[in-house]
Formats: C-alpha cells, structure tokens, sequence
C-alpha cells in the first residue's frame, strides 16, 4: 500500500501500549463567526452615536445605565446575541422615557432589532 493517501477527518485514537489511558484530544476548532452584516454594524454605529448624545441630557442614574449598556452596543459583533438584545431593550426603555430626546435612539433601536428579525 505505498503511496497510499490517507485522509482522517473528526477524532482519530491510536493507543499503543501504556496504562490509564484516558481522555482524547480533540483537534477540532470552532467555526468563525459569521461577519456581521454591514448594515446592522452601521446602524449599531449610528446608535452607539445616538446614544452618546442622549447620555448628556439624562440624569447621573440614567447615564450610568448608559454606560454599562454602551460596551456592549459597540462590540456588538462579539458580543453574546442574549446580552446584546438586552442592552438594545434598557437603551430602548431610556429613550421611551426620555420623550422627545429619545425618539431618535428608540427610531434606531427598532430599525435594528428589524435587522436582527426580532
């Protein structure tokens, strides 16, 4: 059989000899993640903008809610989608609340979750 290719996919186990053999390697990487589509990264950009602006106009409590959600607005391609959804929804109940002020963050955040199918 020289001159043979061998091609092994998935886990593949050779044990010779020994005692306690236990465990195996797996040589299987995770799949990259799938690129973001570019016009949900530009209208999470637009946001995290939005959001900014909206920041200097409500109180200190408010900022603060703000800025533990921002992080997450402007990484939002690693972000997990759970906490992503979850910051989109506080920075949405914030600009409900924020009357006029906030139409333009709570017009941004629907056009997003739009994106997002939900």
């Amino acid at each position: 059989m020289s001159g043979d290719n061998v091609n092994m996919y998935g886990d593949n186990v050779n044990m010779y000899g020994g005692t306690g053999n236990t465990g195996m390697v797996k040589n299987v990487g995770a799949s990259p993640a799938p690129a973001m589509d570019p016009e949900l990264r530009a209208a999470l950009g637009e946001l995290v903008h939005l959001v900014r602006e909206l920041r200097e106009q409500v109180t200190p409590a408010t900022a603060q809610t703000i800025d533990e959600t921002l992080p997450v607005l402007a990484s939002a391609d690693t972000a997990p989608p759970q906490e992503r959804h979850r910051a989109l929804l506080a920075v949405a109940g914030i600009a409900a609340t924020a009357g006029a002020l906030g139409v333009p963050v709570l017009d941004a955040v629907n056009r997003i979750l739009q994106l997002l199918g939900g």
